[in-house]
C-alpha cells in the first residue's frame, strides 16, 4: 500500500512539474516565434516602403494597389544621373562641370534590379510572410496642421501573429514620413 501511494505521488509530482515547465516555456516559445516572424514582416514592410518611394519619385504619388506597384517594379525604369570623368582634388564637382572635365548623363535602369536585385521574389511583395494573406495598402493625400497637402500611403499587416501588436508602415491619417510603427 505504501509503495502504491509513493508511486502515485511521484507520478503526480512529475505531471505537475511538466505542467509548471510548460506554463513557463509556452510564453517564451511564443515570444521567440513572434520575434522571428515579425523580423520577416518588418523586412517586407521596409521593401514595400522602398518600392512606394521609388514609385513616388517617378509618378509624384503613391499607389494603393499592389498590382500597380508590382507592375511598376517589374516593367518600369528609374532615371539615374551619373558623372562621366574625374573631378580633380583641387576643385568641386560644380567647377569640374563648368570646365567640362566631367559631364552628367541620365540613364534609365530597371527598378527591380536597382532596388532589390533580379532574384527578388517580387510577386510575393503583397503577401504577409508565413501566411497567404495580403497586406492592406492604401494611398492618398492629407492636409497637415500647417495647411500643406502631403501624399501618404500605409501598408498594414492584415494577419498579425500577435493581434495586440499590428505592424504597419506609413499612415493615411497623419504625415509620419513613411515611418514604421516599430521604429
Amino acid at each position: 500500500m505504501k509503495i502504491g501511494i509513493q508511486s502515485a505521488l511521484i507520478i503526480a509530482v512529475l505531471v505537475l512539474g511538466y505542467f509548471l515547465y510548460e506554463s513557463i516555456a509556452t510564453p517564451i516559445r511564443f515570444e521567440k516565434e513572434k520575434t522571428r516572424r515579425y523580423a520577416k514582416v518588418i523586412d517586407r514592410l521596409k521593401d514595400i516602403r522602398t518600392a512606394q518611394i521609388a514609385f513616388k519619385d517617378v509618378y509624384g504619388r503613391y499607389t494603393g494597389d499592389f498590382d500597380t506597384l508590382i507592375s511598376f517594379l517589374k516593367n518600369d525604369s528609374i532615371p539615374v544621373v551619373r558623372a562621366i570623368g574625374n573631378v580633380p582634388d583641387t576643385m568641386t564637382e560644380k567647377q569640374a562641370l563648368e570646365l567640362k572635365l566631367i559631364i552628367r548623363d541620365t540613364i534609365k535602369i530597371p527598378v527591380l534590379d536597382t532596388l532589390f536585385g533580379y532574384k527578388y521574389p517580387i510577386d510575393s511583395l503583397r503577401i504577409v510572410p508565413f501566411t497567404s494573406t495580403p497586406f492592406k495598402m492604401k494611398a492618398g493625400e492629407i492636409e497637415t496642421g500647417s495647411k500643406v497637402v502631403v501624399k501618404v500611403f500605409e501598408a498594414v499587416d492584415a494577419a498579425p501573429f500577435d493581434p495586440q501588436k499590428i505592424l504597419q508602415v506609413g499612415s493615411v491619417t497623419e504625415a509620419n514620413n513613411n515611418a514604421g510603427n516599430w521604429e
